[in-house]
């Protein structure tokens, strides 16, 4: 069993003994020192925090345990149910909330979920802030209300279809040209709420035929969900036979998007941000963030705008602050996740969808000429899993003495650039594992370079 406590969230495979998994106990208890937080930060003796979640098989009943002990802690709650993590980010500014809490593993297998925690701007908790929660449930230190002081629960079904409207409300996406393009767009949701709110929203741009893929929200995912070449074998095949125009994935709590081209080979997951930045910056020139460990492409495209690039560390909070700082018209992370600042600052595959079919209709241009237009790049990615007596500081810091040489960057982990290519180590927040990227203009380069450094660290 794991349990893994960071400022992502609280993250563990359901079941087992208390502080072993993710169970009941420690649901409560994390929720609990979310709550305390909550209410010192913001002076609040009561509140409404907005609960939803993705479809996984245990999400009712980390739902059950979430909500009961909110209204325990004397908060009402705002329950939207099956709801994407960017819905639910709307949300809690939609509600005037003092925070949310979005229970989904994002791309972790079934028996994963998780706890991501909202400030009331709909917004992850950052750093400082989500040690100050962890430091709460270390300590116990919260207090229940008395009887006369429980929250309460209210339901909420409107937000999908309050999300939908704001997508197409937004300025760059032009529902008439769509319609006009005669569209026909596959959409696999893994079996979670993506399969509901996706098709919705591409019926209402008036896309002509919208052909469904295991968007059925059972929880019960037809594949390993995390969004990769290796895992969407299904609607590559689908694509092969010229049945769609274009193929969207998205994961279970639909923050991140991937798009299969018309002739079922993968667009890439660097390029939906990149692709949809540079139709952004087409027609409102600007700055750019994304993290260490996304594409050079998306730094060419900016500047070739007239912008300017700037690196985040990994992680979605690091990316908004930095965005926020520069006044970046858009950013997100290479996985797929796009985030649009006139919707709003969080990775959204809806907003992605949309601006992405514009894109399409507008230029006329197949999924395959879109991509070739690209700057090329090749990322590759690898990992070393990790064992209690690794110690990873000391790796890392072996590393940077022998590639003293090089550009270094050591805000998160460590990320070497090269003249020609890039790879970038860190120590993941949600796996007990180091994540290695690596990045050049093959893919036969990429991967050497990442087994290099995977075998440095061997």
């Amino acid at each position: 069993m794991s349990l893994i406590k960071s400022i992502s969230g609280i993250r563990g495979t359901i079941g087992g003994r208390a502080g072993d998994g993710l169970n009941p106990v420690d649901i409560a208890k994390f929720t609990a020192a979310y709550a305390t937080f909550i209410k010192r930060s913001s002076g609040a003796k009561k509140g409404t925090i907005v609960v939803g979640r993705d479809a996984r098989l245990s999400g009712r009943m980390v739902n059950d345990v979430v909500v009961g002990t909110l209204c325990g802690m004397g908060l009402d709650v705002v329950n939207i149910g099956l709801a994407t993590t960017p819905t639910t980010e709307l949300a809690v500014v939609g509600e005037n909330a003092l925070g949310g809490i979005i229970i989904t593993a994002s791309h972790n297998p079934k028996h994963w979920n998780a706890l991501k925690l909202l400030n009331a701007r709909g917004e992850f908790l950052d750093a400082e802030q989500g040690q100050q929660v962890l430091a709460l449930a270390e300590a116990d230190d919260f207090d229940f209300a008395e009887v006369d002081d429980l929250g309460h629960e209210y339901t909420n079904n409107t937000y999908a279809a309050r999300h939908i409207r704001s997508v197409l409300d937004l300025r760059l996406v032009d529902v008439e040209a769509i319609r006009n393009a005669h569209f026909r767009v596959a959409v696999d949701a893994v079996n979670s709420v993506g399969g509901v709110v996706i098709p919705q929203l591409l019926r209402a741009l008036g896309v002509e035929e919208v052909i469904e893929l295991n968007c059925e929200p059972t929880g019960k995912f037809a594949h390993t969900p995390e969004p990769i070449p290796e895992n969407l074998t299904g609607i590559s095949e689908l694509m092969a036979t010229g049945v769609a125009d274009v193929a969207f994935v998205v994961d279970p709590d639909v923050d991140r998007l991937a798009i299969i081209m018309e002739d079922g080979r993968m667009f890439g997951e660097e390029y939906t941000l990149v692709s949809i930045a540079d139709y952004v910056l087409s027609h409102t020139p600007g700055n750019t963030v994304s993290n260490l460990s996304s594409s050079r492409a998306l730094r060419d495209v900016t500047e070739a705008h007239g912008g300017k690039y700037e690196a985040a560390a990994v992680g979605e909070v690091n990316v908004t602050t930095l965005m926020r700082k520069n006044g970046a018209v858009i950013g997100g992370e290479g996985n797929g996740g796009v985030i649009y600042p006139e919707s709003h600052y969080g990775r959204d595959a809806l907003v992605g969808v949309a601006l992405f079919l514009t894109m399409m209709a507008k230029s006329g241009k197949k999924v395959s000429e879109i991509r070739a237009a690209l700057p090329s790049y090749y990322i590759a990615k690898t990992k070393v899993e990790l064992t209690p007596d690794i110690d990873v500081d000391a790796i890392l810091e072996r590393v940077k003495e022998k590639f003293a040489n090089e550009r270094l960057t050591t805000i998160d982990g460590v990320k070497i650039d090269f003249a020609d290519s890039w790879v970038h180590l860190r120590k993941s927040n949600t796996e007990p594992i180091i994540r290695i990227y690596s990045e050049a203009h093959t893919r036969e380069e990429a991967e050497a370079l990442g087994e290099k450094i995977k075998q440095e660290l061997k």
